[in-house]
């Protein structure tokens, strides 16, 4: 059935050019992850808040080397974009920036953010969504970014209002974590053409 509608975003958009690294400020960067950090992955992932806000945990390098490989499919695939936020010097992991739910048709995609403890609070979170926002909704052609988040997590509401997401509603009862039910506020970014 013929659609009336063109595309937003074209198959092929991202998977056509490589996944780029972005300057978050001076000596931080948003840069793809390699295998090679699988075992600093692993080891963010024993930090209580990250379990709780992202219901995952990681037991073993080889588990987290997975995950790595999953999100770096996910740019060739069109599916995703994730995003390692490091000290451009160090390499140290400082957090992680990612785009998830990819829908090109529609120009749309979810933003999913944590911060290693050692990184929260100094505002380099806001900075480091902006960062990747700005690029999705510029080259990267994205016409709308979505961030949710459990209206019990005030640090990241936080960092949504901060990097420019603007509230959209509550989503009731709709994520699952090991507590229970929560609800979900919505923010979204839209391109300004």
């Amino acid at each position: 059935m013929p659609s009336l509608v063109a595309p937003a975003m074209s198959a092929g958009h991202l998977a056509e050019s490589d996944q780029p690294t972005l300057p978050v400020r001076g000596d931080v960067l948003l840069r793809p992850w390699l295998l090679t950090d699988a075992a600093a992955l692993m080891q963010a992932f024993q930090d209580p808040a990250i379990q709780r806000w992202h219901v995952r945990r990681a037991d073993s390098v080889d588990e987290a080397r997975e995950w790595i490989e999953g999100w770096q499919s996910s740019w060739q695939d069109e599916t995703g974009g994730h995003w390692k936020l490091v000290d451009a010097e160090s390499e140290t992991l400082l957090g992680r920036v990612a785009l998830k739910s990819l829908v090109l048709a529609d120009g749309k995609a979810e933003l999913a953010y944590w911060m290693v403890p050692s990184a929260r609070g100094g505002g380099l979170c806001p900075r480091a969504v902006m960062a990747l926002t700005h690029w999705a909704l510029g080259k990267g052609g994205f016409h709308r970014i979505e961030l949710e988040h459990s209206t019990a997590n005030r640090a990241s509401c936080r960092v949504a209002v901060k990097a420019g997401f603007e509230e959209e509603g509550v989503r009731r009862g709709a994520w699952l974590h090991a507590d229970g039910w929560h609800d979900v506020h919505l923010h979204a970014r839209i391109r300004q053409d």
